[in-house]
């Protein structure tokens, strides 16, 4: 039930050729970097990385880290990418066109890996599945990317500034009263409840809220309007995956024709904010700062 909850709310989110893969890694990890001349090393010539995700692309780039190949995106990523070969869609790549780019390593997301890691064992395609189901995850992994790609530095300043302005966040909300928040994560045709355990479960705590689903172990759980009035938010934020304007005209429907909705204080108080894709994904992503920051606003002004 819990994968298939995952896999309910991720699968229309917009997110996420081997040849002698083994013998040029093995070759690559013999070489050095001549940091003398601050040319690029052999080993980081020998790595063909590919993003299998939006936000695994601007890590690369915050890293100082070529690629390969991108996913297909309406999105714009950064200018050293342009002109790159695209995989198609994150959560369903096409494995023939990355077998034959023959990558040393794909990069995708832990909430791919139950759809994606069968296709490309298949096909002997290495790859990495980085784990960004919250915002400590996200550092750790870029963190490790750092130390594997030649990169620490790049890595400890991009972890930094993260920090720097989650802790801002953090002191500002340390002497307010914490506002009970219930998440709502609509996908085209039905929605979620995000627990603490979520993403934007986790924004929300780092942000000073509290949510009404704490104590659950799944990241998402179906709603139940009448459990969900007895939680009493002080503030409800839907956020809307997959087709923005159609998950929002949804909620709106709903709100309207399902009579529990207007008996939350929450709604007769105005606190309902819908959320923009681009800051609340389903993974955390390096716009943390502009996400924490927009539910400060929401929680305290």
């Amino acid at each position: 039930m819990k994968k298939w909850l995952i896999g309910l709310a991720l699968s229309v989110a917009v997110l996420a050729g081997c040849g002698d893969g083994d013998k040029e890694t093995e070759k690559a990890e013999t070489m050095v970097e001549n940091s003398g001349t601050g040319q690029a090393s052999a080993v980081e010539e020998e790595h063909r990385i590919i993003a299998g995700t939006v936000v695994i692309a601007q890590i690369l780039d915050r890293l100082n880290l070529d690629a390969v190949a991108i996913p297909d995106t309406i999105k714009e990523l950064p200018s050293r990418f342009d002109g790159l070969p695209d995989i198609g869609n994150a959560m369903d790549p096409d494995a023939e066109i990355i077998k034959s780019l023959n990558p040393t390593e794909v990069l995708s997301v832990s909430t791919l890996e139950y759809d994606l890691k069968d296709k490309f064992e298949q096909l002997k395609i290495p790859v990495d599945f980085v784990d960004l189901t919250s915002i400590e995850a996200m550092m750790e992994e870029i963190t490790v990317l750092g130390e594997r790609y030649n990169r620490v530095e790049e890595a400890e300043l991009l972890n930094a500034e993260l920090q720097t302005e989650i802790d801002a966040v953090k002191v500002a909300a340390s002497d307010k009263e914490k506002p009970r928040v219930l998440i709502l994560l609509g996908v085209p045709g039905s929605y979620l409840v995000a627990t603490e355990n979520s993403y934007a479960g986790d924004l929300v705590r780092l942000a000073g809220g509290e949510n009404v689903m704490a104590g659950q172990e799944a990241e998402y759980l179906p709603s139940n309007t009448e459990y969900l009035y007895s939680s009493n938010p002080d503030i409800i934020l839907r956020l809307a995956h997959g087709m923005p304007d159609e998950v929002i005209k949804m909620f709106d429907e709903e709100f309207v024709e399902n009579d529990v909705w207007k008996h939350f204080n929450a709604v007769k108080n105005g606190q309902v904010f819908d959320l923009e894709e681009e800051l609340f994904g389903t993974t955390a992503a390096l716009n943390v700062p502009d996400a924490l920051h927009q539910l400060e606003k929401i929680f305290y002004q």
